[in-house]
């Protein structure tokens, strides 16, 4: 077993599984996360004995989205100068294929093996992106998936809400930010099923276990025609201006304001301030809110 930082990799075959692991921080996304997913998803390109990658997270979330709590400080001399910001070399970063976090989390979608998104309690900001590029989507009833960088600090990413759903619906959710419970996701088919999280695991193993019975060739090759007709689409110019928005809507003065609040007061603070008048996310009530009993064993 290959050791990684964030994240477990165990193949048993014909499954590869691989477990966001940083449980008491949500699986936030910090380095080095994105390189170690494409790392994984590597190991289970080439493992002739794998047919089937799982992509989930132990503890009580999928993924909490980007860790901003302090900045760029995660990324360093990627993203900073003396300290500072660097606006040249945030779209430089994001925008390289060998260095964009989110075309790390894209080894997802590139990986010729179908991958199935098991998503459990939250799943929301930048998490949310890199789920959609599974090609299935299992979460739990009460799983909370939702981009509320929408709101403040951020702009799609990998660009997957736009095209897993409706106008109407991606226009109320790029606008409004407002997350949907796992049950609410699978009825407007952003994802394929929701089901009780007593289930989940199970769910996921008996779809895996069935694909597994199809011929590798024969899985890859309908997931290649699929993706590619949205290839076909636009999706590569799509993230392109999805980092680049990014970078913008980071630092803008309500942004920079936002991010002053966490600094100071706590992500706590900025958070409340940020979706308060919403009333969902942690200001929600608890039956919006995923159950934090909910939790995946590494």
């Amino acid at each position: 077993m290959t050791e990684f930082e964030t994240i477990l990799y165990r193949a048993h075959a014909p499954v590869a599984t691989i477990t966001l692991n940083r449980p008491e921080r949500l699986n936030t996304i910090v380095p080095p996360m994105p390189d170690e997913i494409e790392a994984a998803i590597g190991l289970a390109e080439r493992d002739p004995a794998v047919k089937v990658i799982v992509l989930r997270g132990a503890g009580r979330a999928f993924s909490g989205g980007y860790d901003f709590g302090g900045g760029f400080e995660h990324w360093g001399e990627a993203m900073n100068t003396d300290g500072r910001w660097d606006p040249g070399k945030d779209f430089a970063m994001v925008s390289a294929r060998e260095t964009g976090p989110t075309q790390k989390f894209m080894a997802i979608w590139r990986a010729s093996k179908p991958v199935i998104a098991q998503v459990h309690g939250w799943c929301v900001g930048g998490a949310s992106d890199y789920a959609l590029c599974a090609d299935l989507v299992i979460a739990s009833d009460d799983a909370v998936i939702g981009t509320p960088y929408a709101r403040m600090w951020g702009s799609y990413l990998t660009g997957m809400w736009l095209y897993r759903l409706s106008l109407a619906k991606v226009k109320w959710h790029s606008l409004t930010g407002e997350p949907l419970t796992g049950k609410e996701a699978a009825a407007v088919e952003l994802i394929n099923e929701s089901v009780p999280f007593e289930r989940l695991e199970a769910r996921v193993a008996d779809i895996a276990a069935k694909l597994a019975t199809i011929p590798l060739s024969q899985l890859q090759a309908q997931k290649l025609i699929v993706n590619q007709a949205y290839e076909n689409m636009g999706l590569a110019s799509t993230q392109t201006l999805g980092g680049i928005l990014d970078g913008l809507m980071r630092n803008t003065p309500d942004a920079l304001d936002f991010i002053g609040t966490a600094a100071t007061d706590g992500v706590r603070a900025a958070v409340e301030r940020r979706d308060g008048p919403w009333g969902d996310y942690s200001q929600a009530p608890p039956e919006r809110r995923p159950d934090p009993n909910h939790v995946i064993e590494p």
